[in-house]
């Protein structure tokens, strides 16, 4: 009697993975109006604030859905951009005879199972309890996705009815909502993580999802070279040095004027974005520069990257605030494009690369050397690249700046 080959089992989290994070909950709230759009994105900023538990929140945010169609739901729903090349890469997932699983801790669960019949997914499980006969959002929220460990339970059961293991399985995820997976006889895949997740996580993706294939198949890891939006973006990027330098010509206040002014366009532009519209000139730069992740999301980057910068002027004194932002608009710059040619990955963080560090600490110490002596401009680039190895909560485009500018201050 032959043996059955053992097929390996794959583990998504949907939001954040599949398609935008909260994408769903921001359409639904612009489609029962304003007021209702504002209270949802504040539960789901409490939540991922950590004041509010999961199923707190979500007993708020599908209390304000009350009495809504669980058709209208789905209907909001098709028309969320999912992650690009996605029915491709399932397809080939497929083709390696791997069983896939989708889990949502935000969606209602028949919407993940018309999400998996779509992509061909083989196990679909989200949020049960909230639709009654009528097919109506009842407000109330239940199952095992939103219990403690709950997402383990529901793994268990489908790996005992398939007669798989633990060890048979990749996980792919990108924050804490599927943490409880993340344990050591998975194969632990952080997509575009957040902290908790990266420092977790046994391999990290950043940009396109389909770099996941040659992870789950235990391939290696080929060498990413940028892309065009990343040259663009990263041009963007760097080009910040030029904020402190017109400051030291013309006044912190005009060049802080204008940051906070194209701060509020900008932000104006992606939320007109979001709900299908565009601003002529930004959402075009928008759309050339940013990553596979935040072009079908807010991206929020630019946002930060303009508070670090704005933040560094203004509490910092030339030339420690020119100096600090020379480091980081150069530096992390040349640390996100040449961070992938080799490929040599770093303990701890797995999404950082010993050639992007390496890179990053040069651009850093050449562009700062500009303003002060060339040690001290060592010093800081270090300081610099540590920080930005690290796997923390904050931002990078506010921690950067502000921890550089205060070592800086402290050295001259």
């Amino acid at each position: 009697m032959a043996v059955k080959e053992k097929t390996q089992f794959i583990v998504f989290d949907v939001e954040g993975v599949l398609i935008p994070k909260n994408m769903f909950f921001f359409q639904v709230g612009r489609a029962l109006g304003f007021f209702a759009l504002m209270q949802i994105l504040l539960c789901r900023l409490l939540y991922e604030a950590g004041i509010y538990s999961l199923a707190n929140s979500l007993k708020r945010i599908f209390g304000k859905m009350r009495g809504q169609k669980i058709e209208n739901l789905q209907n909001i729903f098709d028309k969320i951009p999912a992650t690009p090349m996605l029915q491709s890469l399932f397809r080939q997932i497929k083709e390696k005879n791997y069983r896939i699983a989708l889990i949502s801790s935000s969606l209602p669960t028949i919407i993940v199972k018309r999400f998996a019949d779509r992509l061909g997914a083989d196990y679909a499980y989200g949020i049960d309890d909230c639709v009654n006969t009528a097919g109506e959002i009842t407000g109330k929220v239940g199952g095992e996705v939103i219990k403690v460990n709950g997402r383990m339970k529901i793994l268990q059961k489908i790996l005992t009815k398939e007669g798989l293991t633990l060890h048979d399985c990749t996980v792919v995820a990108k924050d804490q909502n599927t943490l409880c997976l993340f344990t050591t006889a998975v194969k632990k895949v952080g997509y575009n993580p957040n902290f908790i997740i990266r420092i977790k996580s046994d391999y990290v993706v950043m940009g396109k999802l389909e770099s996941i294939l040659p992870i789950i198949g235990g391939e290696r890891v080929k060498r990413s070279f940028p892309s065009v939006n990343d040259f663009v973006r990263e041009n963007i990027h760097a080009a910040g040095i030029v904020m402190p330098i017109m400051a030291h010509i013309i006044g912190v206040l005009p060049v802080a004027i204008f940051i906070g002014v194209l701060s509020i366009v900008y932000f104006t532009s992606e939320f007109a974005r979001l709900c299908g519209k565009n601003l002529p000139l930004i959402s075009t730069v928008t759309r050339h520069a940013a990553s596979p992740s935040e072009l079908y999301g807010f991206a929020a980057a630019p946002l930060f990257y303009a508070l670090g910068i704005l933040f560094t002027l203004l509490v910092f004194p030339y030339p420690v605030n020119a100096a600090a932002i020379a480091i980081f608009t150069l530096g992390d710059s040349a640390a996100s494009v040449f961070g992938g040619l080799l490929g040599i990955r770093l303990p701890f963080n797995k999404g950082k690369t010993l050639e992007g560090t390496l890179s990053g600490f040069i651009f850093a110490f050449l562009a700062s050397s500009l303003f002060i002596a060339p040690w001290i401009a060592a010093i800081g680039a270090v300081i610099a690249m540590f920080v930005e190895y690290l796997p923390v909560p904050v931002n990078d485009n506010i921690l950067i700046p502000i921890v550089t500018a205060t070592a800086l201050t402290l050295l001259i």
